[in-house]
């Protein structure tokens, strides 16, 4: 069956498609996660996270593959800073929030991983389709976000709209293989992923099948939970 799919392009200086951290050290995968990008999501719509019921059933309805288009640059920012107990510092509702607990004697050292100049395509998709919010919802909201988006954290600033304009931001196809297929680009095979079941899973242009750890449970606030995806290789349409 066809559906149609919501194309978003991630381009800024910097992005960062968290992986699972480890003490101080914060990597980044290729492609966005599931809870990325529920929380992206919700962040257009203007949900706060204590709204766990809304972005976990956001993040159980999605359906998407991701395209890279430009590979980017890994950058290793390492970050040092001395804490205490009466530091404040601005929060993107445009308010200082404060800290609880004890000074601290000695500072903070972590190391955070960035993907610079990366270039990325993404197709969405909702299941159910019918449910709210719906499809048409999400691309009214990233149109007209109710707070400043950001591609992973909050220094990573998109460099245009998320959505192209007119009927280059729709594409149609019967999974997120062929959606992905569907936007137009350069006639080259490109790095991409899609979850098992949406796409080929072997033969030519199938690189492996991993479990993919980006699950949130949104009511306790942990990451718990994967999925089976695809990474490979596409061709894009050119026209």
């Amino acid at each position: 069956m066809t559906m149609r799919w919501l194309v978003i392009r991630f381009e800024a200086p910097l992005m960062a498609f968290g992986g699972v951290a480890i003490d101080q050290m914060g990597p980044v995968r290729d492609y966005p996660a599931a809870s990325m990008l529920a929380g992206l999501i919700g962040n257009a719509f203007g949900w706060r996270w204590s709204n766990s019921t809304a972005h976990q059933a956001m993040q159980d309805r999605l359906i998407f593959g991701a395209r890279i288009e430009q590979e980017g640059v890994l950058l290793t920012d390492t970050q040092n800073v001395q804490l205490a107990k009466n530091d404040r510092g601005w929060t993107t509702s445009g308010m200082a929030e404060g800290r609880a607990g004890a000074s601290y004697d000695g500072p903070h050292r972590r190391f955070r991983d960035y993907h610079a100049d990366l270039s990325l395509h993404m197709v969405l998709h909702l299941r159910p389709a019918d449910m709210a919010p719906t499809l048409q919802d999400v691309a009214e909201a990233l149109d007209r976000p109710a707070r400043p988006l950001y591609l992973g954290r909050k220094t990573c600033l998109p460099t245009r709209p998320l959505l192209a304009t007119g009927s280059e931001r729709w594409v149609f196809g019967g999974s997120a293989y062929d959606a992905l297929c569907a936007v137009r680009g350069s006639a080259r095979s490109l790095p991409a992923t899609w979850p098992v079941g949406e796409g080929p899973d072997a033969g030519e242009g199938v690189d492996r099948i991993i479990d993919l750890a980006d699950l949130r449970n949104w009511r306790s606030g942990l990451h718990t939970g994967s999925r089976r995806v695809v990474e490979g290789r596409i061709t894009p349409v050119t026209s």
